[in-house]
């Protein structure tokens, strides 16, 4: 097993730049667009950039995560970012944690350094930033989280400190809700009817609507117009709870703010240098997928 087997985006520049290696690291990973943002913008910093697609179902033998960050670090690495199914699992392989990635109890961003493993949790900031500037204006009383696995808690703590007042956790795991919601100070729900009723919006943090795991965490018929929707998946773009959304007159946010934001907040702990948001935002939307 070797990560060079691995889909790898690059085109480094013909320079004598110096050379930062990452990677990303989950299962159904191929159509995501953080690699393409990474490379763009080491290469506008004069970095010759590699980032590799770490994917199991795609390596021989599906290899054990902790093997896969063993080769990562021994290959020279200077970080990866984690994804789908392992930002719990990742958490007892690391030598520290961020506040972040301490506080909301997953990783999605491991940086290597002198020998040592650091978990950071990049998504937190990433969606609270991504609502902050994409509704601004929406009312936040009460919000209904689905979902409250590694996505989930990043995005319950991101809803706290975006000064939600009450958040509903809803989880097919009622232990998983119930561990989330007390964390966050919300309240777990096995009733998603209430809880929408009550709610001024609903934010999914499931990977239900990936090109993968196509469907809807909430039946449509409990989305109103007065609801605000949001989503963290992106691809594809429009999900089906967007679009279920979207058609009943709600505001609705996509996953793409939270894609990038995270991105950048990474891509400062690969390199230490500041990247250009905005920048990275277009690369972002110049990506074309198949399922968009």
């Amino acid at each position: 097993m070797t990560l060079g087997t691995a889909k790898t985006a690059q085109n480094a520049p013909d320079t004598a730049a110096r050379k930062v290696q990452v990677g990303l690291i989950g299962r159904g990973i191929m159509l995501s667009r953080t690699p393409g943002m990474h490379v763009a913008e080491g290469h506008a910093h004069g970095l010759e950039y590699t980032y590799d697609f770490i994917d199991p179902e795609t390596m021989s033998g599906d290899p054990a995560l902790a093997d896969l960050l063993d080769e990562a670090e021994a290959s020279g690495f200077a970080g990866l970012n984690v994804t789908f199914p392992y930002k719990r699992e990742v958490i007892e392989l690391l030598d520290g944690l961020s506040d972040a990635a301490g506080k909301v109890g997953a990783v999605n961003t491991v940086v290597f350094r002198e020998g040592k493993r650091f978990g950071h949790n990049t998504d937190f900031w990433g969606f609270a930033e991504s609502l902050r500037q994409g509704l601004p204006t929406v009312a936040r009383e009460a919000v209904l989280l689905l979902g409250a696995g590694g996505a989930g808690g990043a995005v319950g703590h991101a809803l706290r400190e975006t000064a939600v007042k009450t958040i509903f956790v809803y989880d097919q795991n009622a232990g998983a809700a119930e561990a989330l919601a007390k964390d966050i100070g919300g309240r777990a729900t096995t009733d998603l009817a209430t809880a929408a009723a009550e709610a001024d919006g609903i934010v999914n943090a499931t990977p239900m609507g990936m090109a993968k795991l196509p469907g809807m965490a909430i039946p449509a018929d409990l989305i109103e117009a007065r609801h605000w929707v949001a989503d963290i998946v992106y691809f594809p773009r429009e999900t089906q709870l967007l679009a279920t959304a979207r058609a009943k007159g709600c505001e609705v946010l996509d996953g793409s703010g939270m894609a990038v934001f995270q991105a950048v907040r990474a891509f400062k702990l690969f390199t230490g240098l500041d990247p250009d948001p905005a920048r990275m935002r277009a690369t972002f939307e110049a990506f074309q997928d198949p399922k968009n």
